[in-house]
C-alpha cells in the first residue's frame, strides 16, 4: 500500500482520532492522541493488508513550546514492503501511554529509554526500569528545559575551564 492509501484506511477507521495526516511528506504518517495510540497499534499490526509487523524505531520529541511530548513510531510490514509513521501527542507534564512491547518485543528497550530520556511512563510494560541512566537519575536529559546536574554522587557532571588560560592548550 502507498502511504496515502495507508493513511486513508487509518483516517476511515478511526476519524477523529487521526488529529493529522501527511502521507505526502518526506517522513509519511498520521498524528493522534494518547488515548487511541493502543487501539490505533493493534489496528496497524493485525490488520491484514497493513501487517505492520515491525517495529523499526520508537522515539521521542519535545515540543516544550506547546507543554507536548510526542512518541514516534516508525513501522515497517516486511510482508507487504510498506512503511509508515504514527506521532502520538500527549501531555508533557502527565506523559502516559500504553506500553506496546507485547505488539512488538523491540518496543521493549525503545519504551525504556523513551522514558528515561524523556520522562514518558508506559503503562504495562513487562519490565519498566530505567536502561541507560542509574535508577536514583533526577529528570530526563533529553528535555528541552533539562538541567545538566553539577555533579552525581560526588562525580563532577561538567568540566568548565578557561582555554586560553591552560598552558597544554593551545590558544
Amino acid at each position: 500500500m502507498t502511504p496515502q492509501q495507508i493513511a486513508q484506511r487509518l483516517g476511515e477507521k478511526f476519524g477523529s482520532a487521526v488529529t493529522q495526516s501527511l502521507p505526502d511528506d518526506k517522513h509519511p504518517r498520521v498524528h493522534t492522541t494518547a488515548e487511541h495510540w493502543r487501539q490505533i497499534a493493534e489496528f496497524l499490526k493485525f490488520d491484514g493488508e497493513l501487517a505492520f509487523d515491525f517495529l523499526a524505531c520508537l522515539t521521542a520529541v519535545d515540543y516544550v513550546a506547546d507543554n507536548k511530548l510526542c512518541l514516534v513510531a516508525d513501522l515497517i510490514s516486511m510482508t507487504h514492503h510498506h512503511e509508515f509513521a504514527v506521532k502520538v501527542y500527549m501531555d508533557r507534564d502527565h506523559p502516559t501511554l500504553p506500553s506496546v512491547s507485547d505488539l512488538w518485543p523491540a518496543a521493549d528497550w525503545h519504551e525504556r529509554e523513551a522514558y528515561d530520556m524523556m520522562g514518558i511512563l508506559f503503562e504495562n510494560h513487562p519490565d519498566f526500569r530505567r536502561i541507560l541512566l542509574p535508577e536514583d537519575w533526577q529528570g530526563h536529559p533529553l528535555r528541552k528545559d533539562y538541567e545538566f546536574p553539577r555533579e552525581y554522587h560526588g562525580i563532577p557532571g561538567s568540566y568548565e575551564m578557561d582555554w586560553k588560560q591552560k598552558a597544554d592548550y593551545p590558544a
